[in-house]
């Protein structure tokens, strides 16, 4: 979080106080002033040690306080600014680093932390593929190096530059680091034209130990484990600095290319051994899923010897054509999936139960833990879900750890997979003082005191106070202003809450009208304490900056139930304006209207989103404010995608029947890539049906309609080549 001034000394007295707070335990005022303690500590600390190289703080205790910071965004997500050092490896970028925009985005990955999910993944991939559980697919299996993710693009065989991953879209320009690294070939011979190699930089265990000796005899930093030395190595801003550390790298993948590197996954790794790279020895090709959790267990055997760090294995659709076919999601690809290493349990006391209440009005129970050390973190807190999982059953009424409720005081088994937010696995009942009592969920809200009600088939009890809940209200404010929202520079949790505390702000549309409001409003703000002229002049412009929005982004950012970034985007490629998704959101109230049916038969909206969007455009008080919202903004229509000499461009297209040369979801998906529209539902706006064997309703209803049919070969060769 950014520091706009000093604070009140009332302020300053909370921030102290905050520090001896466990993250879990605070709320949400303490939890902004925490992290802006601890930001402007790291943040000092980052450019003392990789700018300055004058180390300010211990290793060990940087590392405590960056995990401190990570555990409170991860319980405040909302809090998390758009510079966040949790997402700062190293000094200052404006000091050295320039940025590069990688030409194919360096993706995730999806995680799995049992054998269930392993089989849920392949499972997946074979009904995306049409595949039978019988039929032939094969997989590799790599060990997850613990490093900093490391794209080199080469171009007639030279190295060009190197970067790092960065926000998946843009990473840091480290070309002249990376030629320090012995690894890493600074010429290859009969390499494509152009090639992007990705993989990992890391340092073993014997040069990390190394390393540290030498820094102990010179009286220089020690470093608290390889990552850390490994990441901060190459983000040096001398490069000299770099080539004296010990820095390996693992190629894995690769990005651009002019030409395929192999036909298939195995292949392509032996291409990039044979043209220089040092790959992962342990890279193995796997039949099914029990060769794919054999080799995770052969792997995970072998962690603590194998020299280096690693957390978790990586299995990846052999194939390249099938990965092709399977394609991405928003974030992480559809035909790879990382197995982590089992979560690490503790044991230690329930003291409390507490409740807190979010954005839309669920009330969400936390336990506050007698502090014990999980994976290497202090855990003092962690998620109860809800009220079914504190009485020991799932949403459906079925028992869950043994029908074992949980209770104040008990005795309670604490996880964390892959780093989230810690967990509550088990009771033990034998140490269960016998005088305690069930946990009685609350039935009103302990913030506005309002009925707090659970609609049949949810999980989560919301208060219904809405606006007139504090909580509810700042919390859409501050998700209004979030980073994947309209990230107003200088605007943040903080200074929302102070100006809906001080009547300045009350609905998002006040946020445009704060100059305007309080006549002089420069003025007012700048003599507010912590305030500036430079400050509030700052905070003006950017609010004006983002006047202009694009519309996935404002959808969003209205805060709907059920409608996260992905369904935005949805949303806003099949409307394309504002206008036109409005009024379709008014039309569709009546779901026995054309545009209900529109809506619904959206491929990814089903009828508990479209309910939670029409009763959000029906709600008088409700459309009245995105109104006096929309009435500030120049709104940018969805950006389409080039589908230039693509037959089916701005179609709409249904599938029905038996697909049986393609899957319906590659089908839909490869549509989608062309610019159509795929729906579910035959309507007067659908332009073509794609009949397989089987179908029935659906062709007939396009027939009476006069819509064009097809057959399954009639598709392929329509977009063939394309």
């Amino acid at each position: 979080m950014k520091l706009t001034g000093s604070n009140q000394a009332g302020d300053a007295q909370t921030q102290v106080e905050t520090a001896d707070i466990a993250p879990e335990a605070l709320t949400h005022r303490q939890a902004e002033f925490e992290l802006t303690r601890l930001g402007g500590i790291l943040a000092a600390a980052n450019r003392a040690y990789h700018t300055l190289d004058a180390p300010e703080i211990s290793d060990a205790e940087y590392d405590r306080l960056k995990r401190r910071n990570a555990q409170i965004e991860g319980l405040f997500p909302d809090l998390k600014s758009s510079d966040s050092v949790s997402d700062q490896v190293g000094g200052p970028l404006a000091e050295g680093f320039s940025k590069i925009r990688h030409e194919i985005r360096m993706l995730s990955l999806g995680n799995a932390f049992t054998d269930e999910d392993v089989d849920e993944f392949d499972t997946r991939i074979r009904k995306y593929l049409g595949l039978g559980d019988d039929a032939e697919l094969t997989y590799t299996a790599e060990p997850k190096i613990d490093g900093l993710s490391l794209s080199l693009r080469y171009e007639a065989g030279h190295l060009v530059h190197a970067a790092t991953r960065g926000d998946g879209e843009v990473g840091e320009n480290v070309t002249a680091n990376a030629r320090m690294i012995a690894s890493i070939p600074q010429v290859l011979e009969n390499a494509p034209d152009v090639l992007e190699v990705r993989g990992e930089v890391y340092m073993s265990h014997a040069d990390f130990e190394a390393l540290n000796a030498r820094q102990a005899e010179t009286d220089g930093k020690s470093f608290a484990n390889p990552r850390n030395a490994a990441a901060g190595s190459l983000r040096q801003l001398d490069a000299k600095i770099t080539r004296s550390r010990p820095l390996e790298f693992f190629a894995y993948a690769w990005g651009a290319v002019s030409e395929t590197l192999s036909d298939t996954q195995m292949g392509a790794i032996k291409r990039l051994q044979d043209l220089g790279f040092q790959t992962n020895p342990m890279t193995v090709l796997c039949h099914g899923t029990a060769d794919l959790l054999a080799q995770y267990r052969q792997i995970e055997a072998r962690r603590a010897t194998l020299g280096y760090d690693i957390d978790g294995v990586v299995y990846k659709v052999n194939g390249l054509d099938l990965q092709k076919r399977l394609g991405f999601r928003s974030t992480t690809p559809r035909w790879a999936i990382a197995h982590k290493f089992a979560a690490e349990l503790a044991w230690t006391r329930l003291e409390a139960i507490e409740i807190q209440v979010g954005r839309t009005g669920a009330l969400s129970p936390v336990a506050r833990l007698f502090p014990v050390t999980v994976g290497g973190v202090v855990v003092s807190n962690a998620t109860l879900h809800n009220e079914d999982y504190i009485a020991g059953r799932d949403a459906k009424g079925n028992p869950i750890r043994d029908g074992k409720d949980i209770r104040e005081g008990d005795w309670v088994q604490v996880y964390r997979a892959g780093d989230v937010i810690p967990k509550v696995a088990d009771v033990d009942l034998s140490k269960r003082d016998p005088g305690a009592k069930p946990y009685q969920f609350p039935k009103t809200c302990p913030e506005c005191g309002s009925e707090a009600v659970r609609e049949p088939g949810d999980a989560v009890r919301r208060c219904i106070g809405g606006l007139i809940c504090p909580a509810q209200a700042v919390e859409k404010l501050k998700y209004f202003v979030s980073r994947s929202a309209f990230d107003i520079e200088g605007l943040g949790a903080k200074q929302v809450e102070q100006f809906y505390k001080d009547g300045w702000i009350h609905e998002p549309a006040d946020i445009f009208l704060l100059s305007e409001k309080y006549g002089s409003g420069l003025q007012q703000l700048k003599n507010r304490e912590g305030w500036g002229e430079k400050s509030a002049t700052n905070l003006f412009d950017a609010i004006d900056e983002k006047r202009r929005i694009p519309l996935n982004r404002l959808i969003f950012a209205l805060g709907i139930r059920h409608v996260g970034e992905s369904a935005s985007q949805l949303l806003a490629n099949h409307y394309g304006s504002w206008v036109e998704f409005s009024v379709a959101m008014d039309t569709a109230t009546d779901i026995e209207s054309p545009a209900w049916a529109e809506l619904i038969g959206i491929d990814g909206v089903g009828e508990v989103m479209a309910t939670s969007l029409t009763r959000t455009f029906a709600q008088e008080a409700e459309r009245a404010s995105i109104e006096r919202l929309v009435g500030e903004l120049e709104i940018e229509d969805a950006v389409r995608v080039d589908t230039t000499g693509s037959p089916v461009a701005g179609k709409t297209v249904v599938f029905t029947g038996t697909l049986e040369k393609m899957t319906r979801a590659e089908a839909k998906a490869r549509a989608e890539a062309l610019g159509a529209k795929v729906s579910s539902s035959v309507s007067a706006k659908t332009d073509l049906v794609v009949a397989g064997p089987g179908a029935g309703s659906k062709a007939k209803k396009a027939s009476d309609l006069g819509v064009e049919i097809i057959d399954e070969d009639a598709w392929l060769a329509l977009i063939a080549d394309l």
